[in-house]
């Protein structure tokens, strides 16, 4: 079995595919390693800070890229880095991948990812970890609803802390456990539900199941590095257009595990300002 965590060589970037038109990334044999190098361009430019990226994101709808397509973008990415996880790891079909996601747009990447691995043949437990019966932006709504019936995947609430205590008990189950919980932005100690699915994390990863971080691992601010309590610590972290500064401090490093940068299509226009 391959290292986890392994070093990105530097390169100028240059034009690629984007993850719905990259026909290579879910290729047999395409394992993390394989995936650092062909994203290598991207790990290569400049990082930015979470504020800059809000300001890409914004200026790229202005420009014409649809917020839900930047997310199908993003989720598909994702996805590729969940596969390449379990080829590296030795997972592949050792038990469903767990997908934990919050109300924002973070939990639609991860609807998202789910809907792309369940096409593929992987089963799926997707997870809306909130009080609330329904996602929190349109765009995540509208791929929460697109899983619904699908034979691969389990939609699933957990409102209270107990739901994830007894969806935790089985975790040793799961090839691999995906974070779509939250971005950044989060400040002082996390509350339940979302608290516990992040212990839940722990869980898993004392039980040798890796964990996947979609943008920036749970309670990990992407523009300091600054964590708060409880913080996930993922083995992959995979983070979308440019790097970011807080994945490349000491802390955020230790907790991100290895990180891949993916395209998803904002254009360098939208980087003006920056």
């Amino acid at each position: 079995m391959t290292d986890l965590h392994g070093t990105s060589p530097v390169v100028e970037p240059v034009d690629a595919a984007l993850p719905l038109d990259d026909a290579a990334l879910f290729a047999p044999g395409m394992d993390l390693d394989a995936l650092r190098r062909h994203w290598a361009p991207f790990a290569a430019r400049q990082p930015m800070s979470a504020e800059s990226m809000r300001g890409a994101d914004r200026r790229a709808q202005r420009l014409g890229v649809p917020g839900i397509q930047l997310m199908e973008q993003a989720g598909a990415a994702a996805a590729a880095v969940a596969t390449a996880t379990l080829v590296q790891t030795e997972r592949t079909g050792a038990g469903p991948v767990l997908v934990l996601c919050g109300r924002g747009n973070n939990g639609g990447d991860g609807f998202v990812l789910a809907r792309h691995l369940a096409v593929r043949g992987h089963r799926v437990a997707v997870v809306l970890v909130a009080t609330e019966e329904e996602p929190g932006t349109p765009d995540a709504r509208r791929n929460w609803d697109r899983l619904d019936g699908h034979p691969l995947i389990d939609r699933l609430r957990t409102p209270t802390a107990r739901d994830l205590q007894i969806l935790g008990s089985g975790v040793e189950k799961a090839a691999l456990v995906v974070d779509a919980l939250l971005g950044t932005g989060v400040s002082g100690s996390l509350r339940d539900p979302v608290r516990s699915a992040v212990e839940l994390t722990w869980r898993a990863r004392a039980v040798a199941v890796p964990v996947l971080a979609i943008d920036t691992p749970t309670a990990v601010d992407l523009t300091s590095g600054a964590q708060s309590d409880p913080v996930v610590r993922a083995d992959v972290t995979v983070t979308f257009h440019r790097p970011k500064h807080g994945l490349l401090t000491r802390t955020g490093r230790a907790l991100a595990g290895l990180v891949l940068v993916a395209p998803i299509g904002i254009p360098a226009g939208a980087d003006i300002g920056s």
